[in-house]
């Protein structure tokens, strides 16, 4: 949510940060809304003090034994008016706040200008793309055959864009969703969080979903929604609340089920599991100061990091360009993973600093030390990360010849010793 004061400090400056992100020109009908708001209320308190006026006088007039028919007329049409004029302050209040809201983060003028994806800008690479003495294959056709992964049982259950992992496959799953949680409370400073997977309306406006992105959630019959990421409960944890600056910063981890509908999304990726209805994923949220955030987004990618190197992954960070980051994003590393199956670069976390976009929304501020006044946090988010990837590239990056995979040195322990999974 943007601050109509930053609207009317520099309406041609708005316009063109919205420009970057391929918006029209909106300053111009935000403005108009707010000052039928403004103009209303200014009206609504003159037309107030007229009815104090007249009520003296009307008491006055009773007391004295005059006539004060006149003055209870004026009284009545007041009201009327008054009426109308709240009405006029309310629907011009709703209109200026549903433009805003519908409108995204202004971008960190870091963020390289471009349209999608391909304008993204490589920032750095960690090792090199394997190139084995074989033809890999795809995580689905290793899943497959190994006997482990069931996508057929998935439909039969549930439809299209499930899993079924089995045996190993599952154990693989739930040993690199306990690892990677666990790096992050023990090593990297995060608190764990068991938090709800169905939320009410008011958290999921509190982080950008509502109203924008209503189609990609699922909802359930008495209103509530399934959670798309653990980012929605962890950063609404603080809204509506002010918190001393000496708390701060907040770091909070979950492991997490995410459920999404994937609107748009209908013939992209249809084989295997990296675009599910429903998957697990490890988030990272931390709460700051408003002068911390910055550095906070890179300690939060490196901790994302960390893990795929720890999984001997081969992975790359990027910085989106203003067409590809997010809607509540003022600025995004993407780490994308090499998968030898598919031979190309794929996504495996997305780390973002929305500075106080969403905490204009949840209504989270922060009590300074010093001085007067509340100022609004800043929030930021990122996966740590997601499990259904990391299975895939761990099985695309340490497959055999033999069709066997490696189970990577550190998930061991969480395998019961297990150091490879061969044909069940």
């Amino acid at each position: 949510m943007h601050d109509i004061r930053t609207v009317r400090a520099d309406p041609v400056a708005f316009d063109a940060a919205m420009a970057r992100r391929g918006l029209p020109p909106m300053a111009e009908e935000v403005l108009a809304q707010d000052a039928a708001r403004r103009g209303a209320q200014q009206a609504l308190q003159e037309k107030q003090a007229r009815r104090n006026v007249l009520a003296r006088e009307i008491g006055q007039a009773k007391r004295t034994g005059a006539n004060s028919v006149a003055l209870e007329a004026e009284a009545v049409r007041l009201r009327d008016e008054m009426v109308a004029l709240e009405e006029a302050a309310a629907t011009a209040d709703r209109a200026q706040t549903a433009i805003l809201e519908s409108l995204p983060n202004i971008l960190d003028p870091e963020v390289p200008d471009g349209r999608d994806e391909s304008d993204n800008v490589v920032l750095h690479q960690h090792g090199e793309p394997p190139r084995p003495n074989f033809t890999p294959r795809q995580h689905f056709e290793l899943g497959e055959a190994l006997g482990l992964m069931d996508f057929a049982g998935a439909a039969k259950l549930a439809g299209a864009r499930f899993t079924v992992l089995k045996g190993p496959l599952a154990r693989l799953e739930r040993a690199l969703a306990q690892w990677m949680i666990t790096l992050h409370t023990e090593e990297h400073g995060y608190t764990e969080a068991a938090v709800p997977y169905l939320v009410n309306a008011a958290t999921m406006y509190g982080t950008g979903q509502l109203p924008k992105f209503e189609a990609d959630l699922f909802k359930t019959t008495d209103g509530r929604y399934l959670i798309p990421t653990a980012e929605v409960p962890l950063t609404n944890l603080v809204r509506e609340e002010i918190l001393p600056e000496a708390a701060l910063p907040l770091r909070f981890t979950a492991l997490s089920p995410c459920f999404r509908s994937e609107a748009g999304s209908a013939g992209r990726d249809t084989r295997g599991m990296l675009r599910q209805h429903q998957f697990q994923k490890v988030e990272m949220v931390s709460i700051t100061r408003p002068p911390d955030s910055e550095a906070e987004h890179e300690r939060m990618t490196r901790c994302a990091e960390r893990v795929l190197t720890e999984l001997g992954l081969v992975w790359r960070r990027i910085v989106l360009c203003a067409g590809d980051t997010g809607f509540g994003a003022a600025k995004t590393y993407d780490l994308e993973v090499w998968l030898p199956g598919q031979g190309a670069w794929r996504e495996i976390s997305s780390c973002s600093n929305c500075r106080d976009f969403q905490a204009r929304r949840m209504n989270a501020r922060m009590k300074p030390a010093e001085g007067k006044g509340n100022v609004f946090v800043h929030t930021l988010n990122g996966s740590g990360v997601a499990v259904g990837r990391a299975l895939i590239a761990v099985l695309e990056t340490h497959q055999q010849e033999d069709g066997s995979v490696l189970v990577p040195e550190v998930l061991r322990p969480w395998m019961g010793g297990l150091d490879r999974i061969g044909p069940n």
